[in-house]
């Protein structure tokens, strides 16, 4: 039986994925550092440590990730601050039916609490979560599997007992690695080859996650 899910948050729960690649080549290309699509995805859910080496190695040590970081950060909060959060389909259906059946609901994301509160408050969907488990929390961010691992314990639960959905390559190592049962419902980037042996299933959207829930 599941006995908890676990959320990705941008691009699985909001549709925000979209908007950090975006901004993230923004920012680098107002630096001089011409960032590609394919470099932006490549950084999705990628923790610090992983992401600094991967772009110094691209663009030399002169990249600075701390301030190109924080320009996308700029960006993105400039953007929300005139649009809305939009929630990725099915996700409240998905999480009423988690309510309904008691199988509580936890959100491990690269995101830092204080933004993952406000994003998840003002999509109106807080109050479905018993965890909000933040990359800050472990020594490790996705794609290591410590952050699923803090999450199953901060659960009270085995890896093996709960699910994993996730969007991005980087999340689904995370999570398969930590023992959890992955299914990957993609937002930008289909699963290859790779990930299709280590995750559990693929879903089109949250809704369907239902059906997977069902037939565990």
């Amino acid at each position: 039986m599941i006995k908890a899910v676990v959320f990705d948050m941008d691009g699985l729960l909001l549709d925000t994925e979209k908007l950090l690649i975006k901004f993230w080549i923004q920012a680098a290309n107002e630096a001089g550092f011409p960032l590609t699509r394919e470099n932006a995805l490549t950084l999705r859910s990628l923790h610090r440590s992983f992401a600094v080496p991967y772009l110094k190695e691209l663009f030399g040590d002169s990249f600075d990730y701390t301030k190109i970081r924080s320009r996308r950060m700029e960006l993105m909060s400039g953007y929300l601050a005139e649009n809305p959060l939009e929630l990725k389909n099915g996700a409240v259906e998905l999480l009423e039916f988690l309510r309904g059946e008691n199988i509580p609901a936890a959100v491990c994301t690269a995101t830092d609490y204080e933004r993952a509160a406000e994003y998840l408050k003002r999509a109106g969907i807080f109050d479905h979560f018993e965890r909000i488990i933040c990359a800050t929390m472990v020594e490790k961010g996705k794609p290591q599997p410590d952050i699923y691992l803090y999450a199953a314990k901060e659960l009270g639960l085995k890896p093996s007992e709960c699910i994993a959905l996730e969007d991005s390559p980087n999340g689904v190592r995370s999570a398969a690695s930590a023992g959890f049962i992955t299914v990957m419902v993609p937002d930008l980037t289909e699963p290859d080859e790779e990930l299709s042996k280590i995750i559990f299933a693929r879903a089109d959207s949250l809704n369907e996650v239902i059906d997977i829930i069902k037939g565990i």
